[in-house]
């Protein structure tokens, strides 16, 4: 059983729309080709999706329930190369050795065994082709100024994201997972996401004001007395303070591994 810590609120969709190729894939972007049929896993809003489609033959946008997957296909309406699949990571429901490229980003940390969804991101990989995942890795996240409510914040992530049986640390885990599912050529890396102008300030501050409020985190939260009312008050307002702050930085850590199959 997959928990999606975040759940699909607006604010949680305003972050996944803000994702391309670019700046969420760019590890795999060299080793594109116009030919590829290319996998999804775990699409969510689907604008990588969309990016991934403009460059290969054929893109395949996989998620775990129809409501999920109909976020994407809003996205990618009249794109006539993408088609649409509800399934299970850890049970794919593919043919074998189908795809030049399996990609997931920000999939692992949510899944209950990462190990057997690369498992099934190999098999249904072809032979010689790439499994592509990037994860981030949350006590990898840096940020200025030193703010005790970011603290809690990061706490609380944490341990909402753990009880739903995930791993918020999955970066630097990715590696070691992918050697556990049998992977022997892997390229592993890193990179990360700053926040730290006004625009950007403005988008990331702003996208968690709102979402540590609204969204099924905040349910959890509450619902399993992990935080009160004014306690995520009080963190939503650090980060609305924290956008107009000229000397604000938010830098997000995450891995990455180009798995050959």
């Amino acid at each position: 059983m997959t928990v999606y810590t975040h759940g699909h609120h607006e604010s949680v969709l305003r972050s996944h729309r803000w994702r391309t190729l670019e700046n969420s894939a760019a590890y795999l972007l060299p080793h594109l080709s116009p030919d590829f049929h290319v996998l999804d896993v775990g699409c969510g809003s689907g604008t990588i999706t969309a990016d991934l489609a403009s460059r290969v033959t054929h893109v395949t946008a996989a998620e775990h329930t129809s409501a999920a997957l109909d976020l994407a296909r809003a996205q990618m309406a009249g794109r006539t190369n993408v088609s649409y699949v509800v399934t299970d990571a850890h049970a794919l429901d593919l043919p074998d050795d189908s795809f030049d490229v399996v990609h997931a980003h920000q999939v692992l940390q949510h899944v209950h065994d990462p190990v057997q969804a690369l498992r099934e991101m190999r098999r249904v990989c072809k032979p010689g082709g790439l499994v592509a995942v990037r994860d981030s890795d949350y006590l990898g996240f840096t940020w200025f100024p030193q703010t005790p409510a970011f603290d809690e914040w990061m706490r609380l992530y944490q341990e909402a994201a753990l009880a739903n049986g995930g791993e918020p640390q999955a970066g630097r885990r990715l590696l070691s997972w992918a050697r556990a599912a049998g992977f022997t050529d892997i390229t592993p890396s890193s990179s990360t996401w700053c926040f730290a102008n006004p625009q950007d300030r403005q988008y990331w501050g702003g996208m968690w004001t709102d979402r540590i409020l609204q969204s099924a985190l905040t349910t959890q939260l509450l619902d399993s007395g992990m935080a009160t009312s004014p306690e995520l008050q009080a963190i939503s307002e650090a980060f609305r303070s924290w956008i107009s702050d000229e000397d604000g930085w938010f830098s997000i850590l995450h891995g990455e591994i180009l798995a050959k199959a």
